[in-house]
């Protein structure tokens, strides 16, 4: 972990919106110093602006029907580091004025999760991989050019696990990676990946909500370095008509030091109902794990994304796959969620899923030892969600999902997706297109 700054000249505040976008602002010092404690003022609306700095008012958010209130940013000091040279940045979660988390906020909600499976005497254990993809014009020419029409940095060709890129690939990815060790977020391998320009990054195991903060992080230090090298670098779910790119967590419970995923005999009845919890969960889960309208173009069968409601041990074109049969090893990578996902709600749907099938002892439906994708309906497995409307049906459906992540959360998301999907088709969004430039405009830079 990095230490802070010892000629500090101003501290970055900062907590994710409901979209994922890492929001803040640097105070001084003296300012820094005074509101430690007791927090800073955020105003609450934050949550209600949209991806196009648009107010959304009307929703399910009690506060918004009223003044207006303030909530309280207060920083966790564990998360403190030196950003660079004068700028210490520190990562936080929003509280109301009585001193109770904001039920919306993305941090709380999977703060509020890993409590409650530590009453169980569970602790998590998550990692991510991050995909991304990175273009070689700088961001003011590729804001010019609507997002389109950019070149893939690297060349035009896509090959998974290919070391022959050209330098300037080889230099971002290098630039990056030393930027997380400054900052102390342990990173584990990162390669190139399907797509031209695409690229993984793997960030090593660890507890949920430093996950979360890592993973918040890492998007803020890919898109820092592709500034500072004159590169552009996108986390859409599509950023263009070709590939799309995911983002799957592995997770694993351990209590007592040993990893409960594993039997030697394949699933442990633990990982057996946590699969259960997931898959019962999933199509609500849909809504938060594919947030913006371009997440859906990914749901294409033989493409890599899931399509289907289902699991299968070593299974990769299964929703959850489980890696079975190692003391260490064994865990669950939940595959579902695009790139474009907000880190902490994404956990928090997981966790959420996890949950419920621990404390419902749910058993999964029958494994798919096959391929996944083009399953007929007459095999009994559903398919995901395709549209934000349906999963946004689904999620507000889901008695376990209203649980687990709260009523206020629920009503919020599902209206706040509802008015995106307006948005999308009032404002010049093609539903008929591969990829619009509506789209483009909206989601290139964000979250």
């Amino acid at each position: 972990m990095s230490e802070t700054s010892t000629h500090r000249k101003a501290v970055r505040l900062e907590a994710t919106n409901h979209e994922g976008s890492l929001l803040g602002k640097n105070v001084s010092p003296a300012k820094f110093e005074a509101g430690k404690d007791s927090g800073f003022a955020f105003a609450d609306i934050l949550f209600a602006i949209d991806l196009n700095n648009e107010i959304v008012l009307g929703d399910a958010f009690p506060d918004w029907r009223g003044n207006l209130y303030d909530i309280q940013m207060v920083p966790d000091m564990a998360t403190m580091v030196e950003w660079k040279p004068g700028l210490d940045s520190v990562i936080g979660d929003y509280w109301l004025k009585d001193g109770t988390p904001v039920p919306i906020c993305p941090r709380n909600l999977v703060r509020k999760l890993v409590a409650r499976l530590a009453d169980h005497g569970y602790g998590a254990t998550v990692a991510v991989e991050i995909e991304a993809t990175l273009f070689e014009e700088p961001v003011q020419e590729a804001r010019a050019r609507g997002y389109r029409d950019l070149t893939p940095l690297g060349g035009s060709t896509g090959a998974t696990y290919h070391l022959a890129r050209s330098n300037d690939w080889v230099a971002y990815m290098e630039a990056v990676v030393d930027r997380l060790d400054q900052v102390g977020i342990t990173w584990e391998a990162w390669t190139d990946e399907a797509a031209p320009g695409q690229t993984e990054l793997n960030l090593a195991p660890t507890d949920p909500v430093r996950l979360g903060d890592s993973w918040a992080r890492t998007r803020q230090v890919m898109r820092e370095v592709a500034h500072e090298l004159g590169h552009t670098v996108s986390f859409m779910a599509k950023p263009t008509a070709g590939f799309g790119q995911g983002a799957h967590i592995n997770i694993s419970l351990r209590s007592d030091g040993v990893n409960r995923f594993y039997a030697e005999d394949g699933p442990s009845e633990l990982m057996r109902h946590a699969v259960g919890g997931l898959l019962a969960t999933m199509e609500g889960n849909t809504s938060i794990a594919f947030p913006q309208i371009t997440s859906y173009r990914r749901l294409v069968d033989l493409t890599g994304p899931p399509t289907t409601v289902s699991w299968g041990v070593n299974n990769k074109t299964a929703a959850v796959r489980a890696i079975t049969g190692h003391p260490k090893y064994s865990r669950l990578e939940y595959r579902l969620p695009g790139a474009d996902v907000n880190p902490y709600l994404a956990l928090a749907g997981v966790l959420a899923g996890v949950l419920a099938g621990i404390e419902r002892r749910i058993e999964p439906p029958q494994e798919v030892t096959d391929m996944a994708w083009c399953l007929p309906e007459s095999c009994g497995v559903r398919r995901i969600p395709d549209t934000m409307s349906k999963a946004g049906a689904a999620l507000d459906a889901d008695p376990l999902l209203r649980e687990y992540l709260g009523d206020e959360f629920v009503d919020f998301w599902v209206a706040s997706r509802r008015w995106e999907w307006m948005e999308f088709h009032t404002k010049g969004g093609d539903p008929f297109a591969e990829l619009s430039a509506w789209e483009s405009q909206r989601y290139f830079e964000f979250p």
